[in-house]
């Protein structure tokens, strides 16, 4: 968890929907939940980015069928979704965030929990991946990734889900009440639970019912660290790509060139 994808294990019980926003903690979040729930967590960020490239095209597909808002594509939505997160123990992270209405559909049995964070320090946070996602020249440098060329659009896509829910995609600490409002207005109360992760292991297990780790640290995954990391991993990826690309042009344009010169110049 953090930069590695999980894994799907045929038969896990998924128990958790996790409805705390990006940058709440929620690769710490996931790591720990991985220990207690002793199975794999879909943490949306790692999964899309570093996953293979039918995540990212998957989740691009569901938002779309989402974004539509009918009858027949919100099943296919959450058919959609179901087969995505099948062997897993819990969700966590954005989109599905956002999706915790039919997560709570698809899951009666599964606890709510939504990471929690000081709304100043968020909106800070999250205005720098804001930024981040907004380069000018991230399409073309990505275009060369068979999964991340899809980036672009799938932030795109996410954008209009906040729209949608929130009436803006500026990521402002209204946004951050706006969430936590809703989730009290549609989560029954005896199903739903507020989690900071500076607070360890005793509330979430207790919460779920669990056994505190003995012997072992609650996770402490640096969120903006590990995103810094995974971009530069990806433009670096492009690049060398693009390189790559670019010398083989330029292989088979000296090799016509003197195709052509032996031809005609002989």
């Amino acid at each position: 968890m953090g930069q590695n994808p999980s894994v799907p294990r045929p038969g896990a019980r998924f128990q958790v929907i996790g409805a705390g926003l990006s940058r709440t903690g929620t690769a710490s979040f996931s790591a720990a939940l991985e220990t207690i729930l002793d199975g794999p967590v879909y943490h949306g960020g790692t999964q899309i980015t570093m996953g293979p490239p039918i995540e990212i095209k998957s989740w691009v597909r569901i938002l779309q069928y989402w974004l539509d808002d009918k009858g027949a594509d919100r099943l296919t939505t959450m058919k959609l979704i179901r087969h995505r997160l099948d062997g897993f123990t819990a969700v966590t992270d954005a989109p599905c965030s956002q999706l915790f209405e039919e997560l709570m559909e698809m899951y009666p049995n599964a606890k709510v929990i939504c990471t929690t964070r000081d709304p100043v320090s968020w909106e800070e946070s999250m205005s720098q991946i804001h930024h981040m996602a907004l380069l000018w020249f991230l399409r073309g440098v990505l275009l060369p990734l068979p999964g991340m060329r899809h980036f672009v659009h799938y932030i795109s896509l996410l954008k209009k889900q906040w729209v949608k829910i929130y009436g803006t995609t500026n990521p402002n600490r209204t946004i951050y009440e706006q969430h936590i409002a809703w989730l009290k207005e549609v989560v029954p109360e005896d199903r739903l639970m507020f989690f900071d992760v500076k607070d360890g292991w005793e509330p979430l297990c207790k919460a779920l019912d669990k056994e505190v780790p003995k012997d072992k640290p609650f996770p402490r995954i640096n969120d903006g660290a590990a995103i810094d990391q995974i971009a530069r991993y990806h433009i670096r990826r492009g690049l060398t790509r693009w390189s790559a690309i670019c010398a083989m042009i330029g292989v088979t344009v000296a090799l016509e060139l003197q195709i052509f010169f032996n031809i005609f110049y002989k």
